[in-house]
């Protein structure tokens, strides 16, 4: 069995993202311990997850730094206070820049199919609108690694679903959610297993070591 991974979470708002890996921890289908939560915003949801789990959490206000790269490092200043393996964004709203020691080690997910409907200003339902609009039929979700651009950095693991017409944004953001509650935590797990190679913008997931 892989050793437990400690995670760092970051977050803007309401925290349904935290609160699955909560639930999947809880029930053991995530070999993880959420080691710190950080947000972006006093006022996120998401700390009252935090609190209500006695998960330590901090807020890194966004709106008190000049430049993404000086919000960063203070992020990065906090996370290195606890044992890290991989740093989670989870409703993430700002651009987080990455020092090199922690390519790879950075995940995040998107409520789309990069690398459509992705990048500055698509996010949310600014997604779902946009895919419904779009004429598309089907949509889903995106775990990718993060580098230093919006919604870029190479795919771990896609799910889809189907795009109906009667589908409104909520509906479909309803549909992928689903999705999503069950992609991330497999990339997490594939992470901890080691089994997750990038190549260049590509990711290899291997096959699990034989006994």
């Amino acid at each position: 069995m892989p050793r437990t991974t400690n995670l760092a979470v970051l977050l803007s708002g309401s925290g349904k993202t935290l609160q699955n890996l909560i639930d999947k921890i809880g029930d053991k289908t995530l070999n993880a311990k959420i080691q710190i939560v950080i947000s972006s915003s006093p006022d996120a949801y998401g700390l009252k997850r935090a609190k209500k789990n006695n998960i330590p959490a901090t807020v890194v206000k966004y709106s008190d730094y000049n430049s993404a790269e000086v919000f960063s490092n203070a992020i990065i200043k906090e996370i290195e206070e606890y044992p890290i393996d991989l740093i989670i964004l989870a409703g993430f709203m700002h651009l987080f820049k990455i020092p090199d020691k922690y390519s790879g080690k950075v995940m995040n997910i998107h409520p789309g199919l990069i690398p459509s409907f992705c990048g500055k200003g698509y996010y949310g339902h600014h997604v779902h609108e946009a895919v419904i609009e779009s004429g598309v039929k089907v949509s889903g979700c995106t775990v990718h690694f993060v580098d230093n651009e919006y919604d870029n950095g190479p795919i771990i693991i896609q799910r889809t679903v189907p795009v109906h017409e009667g589908d409104t944004p909520d509906t479909l953001a309803q549909k992928i959610f689903k999705e999503e509650c069950l992609a991330y935590p497999d990339a997490i797990n594939l992470f901890a297993e080691g089994r997750l190679k990038i190549e260049g913008s590509r990711v290899r997931i291997l096959n699990p070591k034989s006994k």
